[in-house]
């Protein structure tokens, strides 16, 4: 699968472009605030319907209009399927494939697989369990619809649960037959996803430790505990259990979506413990292990796009990525960079064809 064209108009800080890519490696070179990683980030939204650095839609739009429209050309299994995006102020976003317009944009997930890597992956270090939540539930969802439509019913739940908890404070009341039936409901579809993602994670951490142990030449010893309440008691009971606690809070403190990632390298947290190049080297293992998995499962090559790559890792380590695609282990690659001598150096190297384009 490869990405063939794409058009944009007013999309974030670029009010018209248009590009044809090649098959292999397409380079997006210039100085910091031309568009590199607008650019990158427009294919990331062709495939998820929102953006990578900024879901809020409207932000997305140029300052000086008042919509925006992504339309990209893909190649999968040797058809052509075009994409487009489009938003307008104060209007429902569009996401149409071939024309036809998708009634959920869950339906659109996973139908064109893409892993980015970026300089801000580091959130999913430094920041608190609810980003590392959306990773996990992000890869299993691009291959399992089914997964999908569980994560977001269940995720309704606990607004609505939480909004029946409000509501018996501010009424001075309670009513226990109504509480039990978002109990019932969350406690079936907890349990679910909870075992789906034992389940995931039993695939995918072993793959993560060969792509980390390729990057480091097997330096240290790196793991990812999966933190869950469901591992010591059913989520029926929990909620029963915490149910003084939840009416005081007024929301709903235990549940799948308290689950957590504990990234770890020899056997302490990588946040404290690791240094910037060992964070920079596990997010990298992560992200290739994310693209590994999706592979297996949809049987495509995802597109990759690594954005200002050479933040991240040096030279030689971005010629081993880039390398892997002359393997057919990696398809297609997007890269930005500052500086065109050195991306041209590179993807030279891996005798792959390839584009730069000069913003």
């Amino acid at each position: 699968m490869h990405l063939k064209n794409l058009s944009l108009l007013n999309y974030k800080n670029l009010k018209s472009a248009e590009f044809e890519f090649d098959e292999k490696i397409n380079c997006l070179v210039g100085n910091n605030g031309v568009g590199k990683t607008n650019v990158l980030d427009s294919i990331y939204h062709l495939s998820f319907g929102k953006s990578y650095f900024n879901p809020i839609t409207s932000q997305n739009i140029n300052h000086d209009s008042d919509f925006f429209v992504v339309e990209g050309e893909f190649i999968k299994n040797g058809k052509s399927e075009k994409i487009l995006s489009s938003a307008k102020k104060g209007q429902k976003k569009v996401i149409k494939r071939n024309n036809k317009v998708y009634e959920k944009l869950s339906d659109h997930i996973g139908f064109i697989p893409t892993v980015i890597i970026s300089p801000s992956d580091r959130d999913l270090i430094i920041e608190g369990s609810e980003t590392r939540r959306k990773f996990i539930d992000g890869v299993i969802s691009q291959s399992d619809p089914v997964y999908l439509n569980k994560l977001l019913q269940y995720t309704k739940l606990v607004s609505q649960r939480n909004s029946l908890l409000k509501y018996f404070a501010a009424n001075n009341t309670f009513e226990r037959d109504t509480l039990e039936v978002y109990n019932l409901q969350m406690s079936s579809l907890g349990q679910e996803l909870f075992e789906k993602r034992k389940e995931f994670l039993k695939d995918f951490i072993p793959i993560f430790n060969k792509r980390y142990s390729d990057i480091t030449n097997d330096k240290e010893v790196v793991d990812i505990n999966y933190k869950s309440q469901l591992f010591g008691s059913s989520l029926s009971n929990l909620l029963e259990e915490n149910l003084q606690k939840d009416m005081a809070l007024q929301y709903t403190s235990v549940g799948t979506h308290k689950d957590d990632l504990s990234f770890e390298i020899e056997g302490h947290p990588i946040k404290k413990f690791g240094s910037q190049g060992q964070q920079k080297s596990f997010l990298i293992a992560l992200k290739l292990a994310q693209f590994d998995f999706i592979k297996k499962i949809s049987k495509v090559n995802p597109i990759l796009l690594l954005d200002d790559i050479f933040d991240k890792l040096d030279e030689h380590r971005v010629s081993h990525i880039v390398s892997l695609v002359a393997t057919d282990q990696l398809g297609q690659i997007f890269l930005s960079d500052t500086h065109a001598d050195r991306t041209e150096k590179v993807v030279k190297s891996s005798n792959q064809s390839y584009k730069i384009f000069k913003l």
